[in-house]
């Protein structure tokens, strides 16, 4: 299965809305729209997940590093998902509460 990503910048936050699958052939490219948000002056970004039906440990690698990276920057990464699936490598990983992850995008806290 294919990804696609939908990037909307609102003020100094990138909302990427993924759909289809993170995997080892998709993450490269979930990894470039990110850094690519961040090189835009985004310092917060929000990726919503809710349309992704499998992430495998490389689209979680990839989430790490960005929030690494901004954080660096005094900025922060929001993981929005509700898919049952991909909650369980939070879960089992304990990065829930690192990501601060929200079932939508009205739950993602407002940096402001």
């Amino acid at each position: 299965m294919q990804m696609t990503i939908d990037d909307r910048i609102d003020g100094d936050r990138a909302v990427l809305t993924v759909s289809g699958e993170v995997d080892v052939y998709t993450a490269p490219t979930l990894r470039e729209h990110i850094l690519t948000a961040i090189s835009d002056g985004a310092s917060t970004v929000v990726v919503d997940l809710s349309s992704v039906a499998f992430m495998d440990s490389t689209g979680l690698g990839v989430l790490v590093g960005a929030l690494k990276r901004l954080r660096q920057q005094d900025g922060n990464l929001h993981v929005v998902c509700d898919s049952e699936p991909v909650l369980k490598i939070f879960r089992v990983t304990g990065l829930m509460d690192v990501f601060g992850v929200v079932a939508s995008l009205d739950e993602v806290p407002d940096p402001r």
